[in-house]
């Protein structure tokens, strides 16, 4: 059985995501990407991942960072995540982001961040999984993440409380 990529992107896409901007300066120049398949993987020691396409252009210039900065866009930016997927612009048009010591680039405003480092590559299919090493975090409670869910941006609706400790 065949399945078409229609129909996969409508299925996959009824799973909502957050959407992150993965990004580094790489030969004296800021370079990134929108990516919604990421997730947490491990505590200790603290690992993320994110799927990125083969066939990116983008991705083979951020492999060669020696930090990636992760922001977790929030849902004021999604001309940022819109941005970011554009081919041919300049993806950081007014965009307010900074630089980490190690690279990574973060943009300012979202609903957290991750400074990390590529911890390992594994291919998969017409995309590689990219297990990230975090080294440092930070989350803003006050800001909602950007939603992804079938093909479009919907709002979370309602207010987020962080979880307090007991």
């Amino acid at each position: 059985m065949t399945l078409e990529p229609e129909h996969l992107r409508r299925v996959f896409g009824a799973f909502p995501t957050g959407v992150t901007a993965i990004a580094a300066v790489v030969d004296q120049a800021p370079v990134g990407l929108a990516a919604n398949s990421f997730t947490s993987v491990s505590l200790n020691p603290p690992m993320v991942s994110v799927c990125l396409a083969r066939a990116s252009t983008t991705w083979p210039v951020l492999r060669r960072a020696t930090r990636l900065g992760v922001s977790v866009l929030g849902e004021h930016q999604e001309w940022l995540s819109r941005q970011l997927s554009a081919r041919g612009v300049d993806r950081f048009a007014g965009a307010r982001w900074r630089i980490l010591t190690g690279g990574g680039v973060l943009f300012e405003d979202c609903s957290a961040w991750l400074d990390c480092s590529i911890d390992q590559v594994i291919p998969a299919g017409d995309h590689d999984i990219v297990l990230l090493r975090v080294h440092d975090l930070d989350a803003n409670p006050l800001v909602s993440p950007l939603v992804f869910h079938a093909s479009g941006y919907p709002r979370l609706g309602g207010t987020v409380n962080p979880l307090r400790a007991a």
